[in-house]
């Protein structure tokens, strides 16, 4: 059985973990929004969470009228391997605190290293 939640809803949920994120981990965000869509652009459910930018690590001289950098959260792919909510916002959380990882620059393997994989 999976959590069966609108985006509205689901909304709510990144919004409140994002909330209880600490501070010193989305003090440094700058420039970058929060999204959630449906499904990853492949329609597959392999996918949580994306990074679409360029990690603060491989920046030059970050300047003015840029797109922001953004983290997707995949709703449909998080609901299906949940079985309540407590399990989905864990999961929104793990999948937060690993995409701001690669917005700083932590790549998979080091993420997997320190548990977030």
């Amino acid at each position: 059985m999976t959590v069966q939640l609108d985006a509205a809803a689901f909304e709510k949920i990144v919004i409140d973990e994002l909330d209880q994120l600490p501070d010193e981990m989305v003090d440094g965000l700058e420039n970058i929004v929060f999204v959630v869509e449906d499904r990853p652009e492949d329609g597959t459910l392999d996918l949580l969470g994306e990074y679409q930018g360029v990690a603060l690590t491989d920046r030059g001289q970050y300047g003015f009228g840029e797109l922001p950098d953004r983290i997707v959260l995949f709703r449909e792919p998080l609901l299906a391997i949940c079985e309540d909510e407590a399990e989905l916002r864990d999961e929104i959380h793990v999948t937060l605190v690993h995409e701001i990882a690669h917005f700083y620059g932590i790549d998979d393997d080091e993420l997997h290293r320190l548990g977030w994989g």
